[in-house]
């Protein structure tokens, strides 16, 4: 994005965000592109993401190994951050072909599963200003009543899908939590579309143990503050 783009995305005057770029490019939370007029996210991000989320990295770990061998396929936890679900960590399936991502990795919210599982959990208006923030920023031209319909039906069944919507050939169930600070987590199993039909029923039940597993981690208490 550029200094203009995200002027207009939060509202502020671009002389404002660009001290505040210029304050997180010195801490190198974001980084320039090659053309010097666009900016991404920087390498420390993902540091930062991991020290802040040892614990639940630490928590969610069993839970993403039991659900990769109990389905084979791959298992990801992902955190919402901003206007982006930010990578965590992952335990890869047993099957050859798989999905395979990098820690710090940023995805969207309104075309994937996890960010669809974590926008279900907010107030409605916000779900609604951060996904129109992501049209905008994107180009892209969404469909708030479809969104908002999505979103009900993931808060009725626990479960979000992404149907070939992010990335050709890949769909993908995903859960959302808040932990213990009230951030909003996700664990989603991507699959490749052509062995979805018939991995669907497994994965969903599979998530649902562990969304009741997880419901009971959260409500005990952060292990190292008891």
């Amino acid at each position: 994005m550029s200094l203009g783009q995200i002027a207009e995305a939060v509202g502020l005057p671009r002389s404002t965000v660009q001290r505040i770029v210029g304050a997180l490019q010195t801490e190198r939370l974001v980084i320039a592109g090659p053309n010097g007029g666009r900016f991404r996210l920087g390498p420390e991000l993902s540091t930062l993401a991991s020290a802040a989320h040892h614990s639940i990295v630490e928590s969610c770990r069993l839970f993403l190994t039991e659900l990769s061998q109990a389905t084979g396929e791959t298992a990801d936890l992902s955190v919402l951050r901003g206007p982006a679900m930010i990578f965590l960590d992952q335990v890869p399936g047993t099957h050859r072909l798989r999905t395979v991502s990098a820690v710090g990795d940023a995805f969207p919210l309104t075309t994937t599963a996890n960010g669809r599982a974590c926008l279900a959990l907010l107030p409605e208006q916000q779900a609604c200003d951060l996904a129109r923030a992501e049209w905008k920023r994107t180009g892209m031209e969404g469909d708030m009543d479809a969104l908002l319909e999505c979103l009900r039906d993931v808060r009725e069944t626990g479960l979000a899908y992404d149907l070939d919507e992010h990335t050709p050939g890949i769909s993908a169930i995903g859960i959302a939590f808040p932990d213990w600070s009230g951030d909003l987590h996700s664990i989603s199993i991507p699959i490749p579309s052509s062995r979805f039909p018939e991995s669907r029923e497994q994965v969903e039940r599979a998530l649902r143990r562990s969304m009741k597993h997880l419901e009971g981690l959260i409500e005990e208490g952060q292990p190292d503050q008891e």
